[in-house]
C-alpha cells in the first residue's frame, strides 16, 4: 500500500515543482511575457550571400526587394510572405511593391558600391547560356574594358527587373518558405537574359 502511494503521488510532487518554479517566475516579472515583435521592415538592413556572382547578387537583391516592398506595403516581411503564399489573384499594389523594391535594392546595392562589375558576371552567364561557339567564343574574347566601358551593372539589373512577370511569378507561389528562392531564381535567369542581349548588342 505504502508502495502504490509513493508512485501515485509522483506527479502531485512534479506538478508542484512545477508550480513553484512558474512562481518563482511571476514573482521576478515573468508574467509579463510578450511575444517578439516582428523585425521593422522600414529599418535599414545589410544583407550578405553565401554565394558568389550572379546567384549571390541576386539572393542580395531579393533579400533587400522583399523587405523594401513589405515597408511599402506597411507590414511586416513575414506577413508579406505569408499573405503572398495565400491562393488567390494578386493585388497590383503587391506586385508593384515588389517590383519597385527590387528595383530600389538594385539603388541601394549601387549606392554601397557593392554591384560587381558586369565583366565579373560574363563567365558564369555564359556558362548558363545556351549559345552557338562563335558567338559565346565573340564574347569572351572581348576585353573587360570593353564590357564595363560600354554596360552597367545597375543598368542590367533596372533592364532584367523591369522585363520581370511578376505577376506570373508570384502566382505560381504557394509555399511562404519558397518566396525568396523562387523570385531569385526568376531574377537570376532574367539578369542573364538581360545580360547576354546587351553583350550581342556589342558585337
Amino acid at each position: 500500500m505504502n508502495r502504490l502511494a509513493r508512485v501515485l503521488g509522483l506527479p502531485l510532487v512534479a506538478l508542484a515543482m512545477v508550480a513553484a518554479v512558474l512562481g518563482v517566475q511571476v514573482a521576478h516579472g515573468g508574467g509579463d511575457f510578450e511575444p517578439l515583435r516582428p523585425a521593422d521592415a522600414c529599418a535599414e538592413r545589410r544583407v550578405t550571400s553565401r554565394a558568389d556572382g550572379i546567384e549571390g547578387l541576386t539572393e542580395r537583391l531579393v533579400l533587400l526587394g522583399v523587405n523594401d516592398a513589405a515597408c511599402t506595403l506597411r507590414v511586416s516581411r513575414e506577413a508579406l510572405t505569408l499573405r503572398l503564399a495565400q491562393p488567390g489573384e494578386r493585388t497590383d499594389a503587391e506586385v508593384d511593391a515588389l517590383r519597385q523594391g527590387l528595383l530600389l535594392a538594385v539603388r541601394q546595392l549601387d549606392a554601397t558600391g557593392t554591384l560587381p562589375p558586369v565583366s565579373d558576371l560574363l563567365d558564369e552567364a555564359l556558362d548558363q547560356a545556351d549559345l552557338n561557339g562563335f558567338l559565346e567564343a565573340a564574347i569572351r574574347a572581348l576585353p573587360d574594358s570593353v564590357v564595363d566601358g560600354a554596360l552597367t551593372t545597375d543598368d542590367v539589373l533596372t533592364r532584367a527587373i523591369e522585363d520581370l512577370d511578376v505577376r506570373a511569378l508570384l502566382a505560381d507561389l504557394d509555399d511562404p518558405d519558397e518566396l525568396d528562392a523562387q523570385v531569385q531564381a526568376a531574377v537570376t535567369q532574367a539578369v542573364e537574359d538581360a545580360l547576354l542581349d546587351r553583350l550581342r548588342d556589342l558585337l
